[in-house]
């Protein structure tokens, strides 16, 4: 009767561990980095589907040390507050990854997406292989004159071909 009850309990754990943790999941804590990627258990994770146009270096002057960066790393600097969840779609060619990252995951919520609450701000821009609900973000946050759409990005020449790609790639 000990081994069976030991037997069940070992099951149930192995079932519980394998149901709430992915092996290509990056679970930890993350930090912000000035070009709104993310640092997470030493990898570098962009974030998948967005854009994120260049934007003057603002600061938090309600925490201290003082945080100065662009609109976008400030705004998701603010939003994660610590732990976040990625799902690595592909590696760069320069070793770093993108990932669909989630904040607020538990057991029983993904979480919110931190792509698309960029691109739903105005913070970013969906690309072509973004997920349909980002360019549906998209065209909200524009309609709204949502961040890049209610103020002008600071690049000196224009980030975005005729054809809505991105110029010079990602």
């Amino acid at each position: 009767m000990k081994r069976y009850r030991m037997l069940c309990l070992l099951l149930g754990a192995a079932a519980f561990c394998a149901a709430t943790a992915d092996a290509g999941e990056l679970f930890s804590y993350a930090l912000v980095q000035d070009d709104s990627s993310l640092r997470i258990k030493g990898n570098t994770v962009h974030l998948f589907g967005i854009y994120v146009p260049p934007t003057n270096r603002n600061c938090r002057t309600n925490i201290r040390p003082t945080r100065c960066a662009s609109r976008t790393a400030l705004a998701l600097d603010f939003k994660i507050q610590g732990f976040v969840r990625c799902e690595p779609r592909q590696e760069r060619a320069d070793g770093s990854i993108e990932a669909v990252c989630y904040v607020g995951s538990s057991a029983f919520s993904a979480g919110e997406d931190l792509g698309a609450y960029l691109v739903q701000q105005g913070l970013a821009l969906a690309l072509p292989e973004a997920p349909f609900e980002y360019h549906a973000l998209e065209r909200i946050a524009r309609h709204n004159l949502m961040g890049v759409w209610g103020f002008a990005v600071d690049s000196v020449e224009p980030a975005w071909g005729s054809s809505g790609i991105p110029r010079g790639g990602r």
